[in-house]
């Protein structure tokens, strides 16, 4: 009897030493810190994605350039222009001072050859500008002047001079050869008696014509392509 008693008494121990055994504690993850730059989430905030909060100024927008208008993007017309002609043309300006020739230079363009005779001061001379029919010749000393090409186109300045009062040149070259299209070489042929002359050799005769320009004084001869 003693032996069964030991026996119950251990069985009922051992039951209540594992029904009253403390259960094991939970481990809670400490709450992450949000990083710096965000903002807090709370409540149901928490399940979204952290929101950014940027920093600085915003810079300003470039303002949107305004297009040329139609005086800027186009080429300036040529101050009254003639018609191109073949035929001799002639102004005349006698009652005035000789008008002093300083530069003559050549250029070109896309349809024709530019060469302009530029003056001293505000005043232009008087010109006859016409296809040579005879050769031509120095005017002081009668020799005979050959210029390239097939279209001798004489340009002549009444009343006007190049020279000073002491007689120093005030073009210093008397030959030009610019291998344009049409316009080949330049010759001066005359500089006596208020009366000064350039030849223009040209490829051959073509449609030219002739313009007044004004800041500085300027007459200028285009030759057609």
């Amino acid at each position: 009897m003693r032996s069964l008693w030991l026996v119950g008494a251990l069985l009922t121990a051992g039951g209540c030493s594992k029904k009253d055994e403390p259960a094991p504690e939970r481990t809670v993850a400490p709450t992450p810190t949000p990083p710096l730059g965000t903002l807090p989430r709370e409540g149901e905030a928490e399940a979204r994605p952290p929101v950014h909060v940027a920093s600085g100024s915003v810079l300003p927008q470039a303002p949107t350039p305004t297009p040329p208008g139609p005086e800027e993007s186009a080429p300036a017309a040529e101050p009254d222009s003639p018609a191109w002609t073949s035929s001799p043309t002639e102004v005349k300006r006698r009652e005035q001072t000789q008008a002093t020739l300083v530069s003559v230079r050549t250029g070109p363009h896309e349809d024709y050859d530019r060469v302009v005779f530029q003056f001293e001061g505000a005043e232009l001379p008087g010109y006859q500008v016409a296809y040579a029919k005879t050769p031509a010749v120095q005017c002081g000393s009668g020799d005979p002047v050959k210029v390239e090409g097939q279209g001798p186109l004489e340009v002549r300045f009444i009343p006007a001079r190049a020279h000073t009062s002491e007689g120093k040149a005030t073009v210093s070259d008397l030959t030009l050869k610019p291998a344009l299209p049409m316009v080949r070489e330049l010759v001066r042929t005359c500089d006596f008696e208020a009366e000064v002359t350039w030849l223009l050799g040209t490829a051959r005769p073509t449609s030219y014509r002739v313009l007044e320009l004004k800041g500085p004084s300027r007459i200028v001869v285009d030759v057609k392509h």
